[in-house]
């Protein structure tokens, strides 16, 4: 494949996503199947890890230059959503690394691109919003630091992390090897407990400048115009899909349960209360799937025109992402209030129900982003734009 010499500016939209889907399809049965011993082994099984890998899913963001298939941003959301459906801690991996291993690949210097995804892509995991401190010396930086929740890393060959520059306070993203960290055995969480994300450790390692770029730039140097979104928006994108999955399988599950229990003596499926309340939750679920799939829609054709996304379409992606992942709350809620004792037994269920409520904690949809937006369309926020996950002065 030739090498580009420049980003292109448009959007591209993949010829791939139906065949890839297909193969996602086929493995379906597996993921939901192995999704308990995934909830115990504390990671994804060998024989899932090696069914996504070979479905070639980790290359959704990497650019077409590196071999990947730098999907649209609407592409990435339901292939993330559908491997949701059937498990939401595996959904949760794959969203990681192939963000992170794609935002690598297309912000990256593209000699060190073309030279770390070679032979095939190194799968990234890793931490971007606790930053570790970066020493300029001759060549590089030497970093350290301890870093939380590289979901992933147990199935990664490398880092994606967050670093200051200590002199200058400048905010970096830095490659490097999964051997140069001391892993911690630490993730004992109530929810998404498959996903390993472990916490880790640098210490004074060196890191070539090669390996470095800017964490808050929105120019690829390698790729089309997916990666003028910036990382934060990339991240988004994976959660979006994760949240619409996860409700659509709450409320397909209640459809089976309430389907096994009508006609059983006091079922509380055959009460008028449920049924308007069930009908509440699809509506809640549709609505807010299809409201971000026309934000994403809107994103898409400024994208394709080789044009910076506006601050209100920043505002909406980030309004658009809290709501889906509330409403996949407000759902699971409803689901676990009508599913009774089933919810609280070892199942689906159940683990689906702990898995949401870790997902809500992500700092994606925390308050803070919510306030922002609000302050933002209501135009009390003027001269400001975001970095991030927060609002600065444009000037900034």
């Amino acid at each position: 494949m030739p090498v580009r010499t420049a980003p292109r500016s448009t959007l591209h939209v993949s010829d791939d996503f139906e065949p890839l889907m297909e193969r996602i399809d086929a493995i379906l049965p597996l993921i939901a199947e192995s999704g308990a011993q995934n909830d115990v082994d504390g990671r994804l099984t060998t024989e899932v890890e090696r069914a996504l890998a070979a479905t070639g899913v980790y290359g959704m963001t990497v650019p077409l230059e590196l071999g990947g298939y730098e999907f649209s941003p609407s592409q990435v959301i339901r292939a993330v959503e559908t491997i949701a459906r059937a498990d939401a801690s595996t959904a949760w991996v794959t969203m990681a690394l192939q963000m992170e291993t794609g935002s690598t690949a297309a912000y990256l210097d593209p000699e060190a691109a073309r030279a770390l995804y070679a032979d095939d892509f190194p799968l990234h995991a890793g931490q971007g919003t606790k930053p570790g401190i970066a020493v300029p010396v001759e060549g590089g930086y030497r970093l350290s630091g301890s870093w939380s929740f590289a979901s992933g890393m147990p199935h990664a060959s490398r880092l994606q992390t967050a670093a200051i520059v200590r002199e200058t306070g400048e905010s970096l993203m830095i490659t490097v090897p999964v051997a140069a960290s001391t892993p911690m055995d630490n993730w004992d969480v109530m929810g998404l407990r498959a996903t390993g994300s472990i916490d880790y450790d640098l210490d004074d390692v060196f890191i070539p400048a090669e390996h470095v770029w800017p964490a808050a730039t929105m120019e690829p140097r390698t790729g089309g115009s997916l990666y003028r979104i910036g990382i934060v928006n990339l991240s988004g994108l994976g959660h979006a899909g994760w949240a619409l999955g996860v409700a659509r399988r709450m409320l397909d599950e209640m459809a089976a349960l309430a389907r096994q229990k009508t006609g059983s003596r006091g079922a509380t499926v055959d009460s008028a209360q449920f049924s308007a309340e069930f009908a509440q939750a699809e509506a809640k679920a549709r609505s807010a799937r299809a409201w971000l799939l026309e934000v994403w829609a809107d994103n898409e054709a400024t994208l394709d025109a080789g044009l910076p996304l506006s601050t209100e379409q920043e505002t909406l992606i980030r309004l658009a992402l809290n709501n889906a992942t509330w409403m996949a709350h407000e759902v699971t809620m409803t689901v676990y209030k009508w599913a009774g004792t089933a919810a609280l037994r070892s199942g689906t269920l159940q683990r689906y129900f702990r898995d949401m409520n870790a997902g809500t904690q992500h700092v994606t949809s925390g308050p803070g982003v919510l306030q922002g937006c609000g302050q933002m369309l209501a135009g009390l926020a003027p001269g400001m734009r975001w970095m991030f996950l927060d609002l600065v002065p444009a000037s900034a």
